[in-house]
């Protein structure tokens, strides 16, 4: 979401190229290393992974760019050190020829040591990821600058043809499955994420317990995350919307769109408010009276008196006017937090891994390739193993927008959604709007809570608005600047 636009003079994000550039250097001359060539074999596959990998975040960002894949040298001609524009097709078919080619040089699981590494079915879930992104942008997006960006609409069905059947790869070699080790669904659900090297992870990021700062691989996320406060006073850094609460079901199946209006009615306590829920709710969001550390999380701003009054600054009766949680939207982000960790004083030495490909992923990228390609019952199948391995009630039919609801509760948070909306090209409608948070009011006398919708949470000034040209990111004047090759993506001109 942005408020007013970007511009052509705003650089929008790094690109990779000097990475790419050391997995050049390190394809080519790895040849002439003195190791053994079946060894050399895996560890150039594993490069030629992390290239892919790299060009997926910048088609997804840019459409097209440039396809380097040799090394580059001083002397080389201009047009190999001053490269166009590739299309955004090429691009993409770069990524799953790749996969295509090294998925049988990548084992299909690795020592400990070396677990981390990309297998098998990390390159086949990358191609799998791709091709449906292909797919959408063929199915829904517009081709612009000869093909630099989009791609054509008569391609649509090959790239949901590749992806399908590489869901169906991973799903068929039964190396992976959907974590259900615990009973209670709302643990389970948390521990997808907890639990190092579980059965549904397919490729992480690992972490240490020591700060980068020191040497470690440690990562920040539980010292920002975390339910207010953290070493530096604040936390809950990502405050999530009331309408991305609304969106986890009622267990039984029913929509979990609250009636405003009766709510701010009256005083409620949060067990009638939120009970009953999808139990990946519970593991995905916390608000107030969610356990933590052996408490419950406060986030009321305001108390009401005994004489009716409202109090919000100070105390009342020894009780704040402002819980030490107290965030923006009255909402965080549970996922990934580790509840073990001391984030009042440890910051970069969050130890959890990051996972990059999970197995549910796969199976919802399966429903929503399936669902185009017009194979509705395996689209359904796929949907109803991950709500049943959820706790909530399975679905009789399937539609587009059941898939995509799905998808926005299961991957919450893992830095999807963004990315969804714009491949399906509806952002400029589902971004652009105002979005609403929760205040609690404590009563003192009830203990129970006032509840008050602020509407405009992001501010009543300025909505946020995302531009049909935001669907690329600009390429920029000062890299239009370094090389004049580079055409600009539509409407930053």
């Amino acid at each position: 979401i942005v408020f007013g636009d970007w511009s052509s003079d705003v650089c929008s994000s790094d690109l990779p190229y000097k990475t790419i550039r050391s997995l050049n250097e390190f394809i080519e001359r790895v040849a002439d290393a003195p190791i053994e060539a079946s060894f050399a074999k895996q560890r150039v596959a594993e490069a030629r992974f992390l290239r892919a990998f790299n060009y997926f975040a910048m088609v997804k960002r840019y459409g097209g760019v440039p396809l380097i894949t040799k090394l580059q040298n001083l002397n080389d001609p201009e047009d190999i050190l001053f490269p166009k524009r590739s299309t955004e097709q090429e691009v993409y078919d770069f990524i799953i020829s790749e996969m295509d080619a090294i998925v049988k040089d990548l084992p299909e699981t690795y020592s400990s040591a070396d677990y981390g590494r990309p297998t098998r079915y990390a390159a086949l879930a990358l191609k799998c990821r791709a091709a449906l992104y292909a797919g959408s942008i063929a199915q829904f997006g517009q081709v612009q600058l000869d093909g630099v960006v989009g791609i054509n609409n008569s391609l649509t069905n090959s790239y949901y043809e590749k992806s399908f059947g590489a869901a169906q790869e991973i799903i068929n070699s039964n190396k992976h499955a959907l974590y259900n080790q615990d009973a209670n669904k709302t643990t389970n659900f948390r521990n997808v994420f907890m639990v190092e090297r579980n059965s549904e992870a397919i490729f992480v990021r690992q972490h240490d317990n020591v700060a980068k700062n020191t040497g470690g691989n440690g990562s920040n996320y539980d010292f920002f995350q975390q339910p207010a406060p953290n070493g530096w006073g604040d936390g809950n850094a990502d405050n999530p919307y009331l309408e991305m609460v609304e969106e986890f079901e009622y267990a039984d199946g029913k929509p979990g769109t609250l009636d405003r209006a009766e709510i701010q009615s009256g005083l409620w306590t949060t067990q009638e408010l939120w009970a009953n829920r999808d139990p990946r709710f519970y593991a995905t969001i916390y608000t107030q009276d969610t356990p933590w550390k052996g408490a419950m999380i406060d986030l009321h701003q305001g108390i009401i008196t005994t004489e009716g009054t409202t109090v919000n600054t100070g105390s009342y009766n020894g009780i704040l006017a402002r819980g030490p949680q107290a965030g923006r939207a009255g909402f965080g982000v549970m996922k990934y937090l580790d509840e073990s960790k001391n984030n009042k004083t440890d910051n970069l030495s969050t130890k959890t891994e990051w996972i990059v490909f999970r197995y549910a992923e796969v199976l919802l990228n399966y429903a929503e390739a399936a669902f185009e390609l017009g194979k509705t019952s395996d689209a359904l199948n796929a949907v109803n193993q991950i709500r049943e391995r959820a706790g909530i009630a399975l679905l009789s039919n399937i539609d587009r927008e059941k898939i995509r609801h799905e998808r926005k509760v299961e991957l919450a948070f893992e830095g999807h959604r963004y990315w969804d909306l714009r491949r399906w090209r509806i952002a400029t409608t589902a971004l652009t709007r105002d979005f609403s948070g929760l205040r609690y009011v404590l009563d003192y006398e009830t203990k129970k809570f006032q509840l008050i919708v602020m509407p405009q949470i992001d501010g009543s000034v300025n909505t946020p608005k995302f531009y049909e040209r935001n669907y690329y990111f600009p390429i920029t004047l000062a890299r239009n600047g370094n090389n004049p090759k580079l055409v600009e993506n539509p409407r930053y001109e």
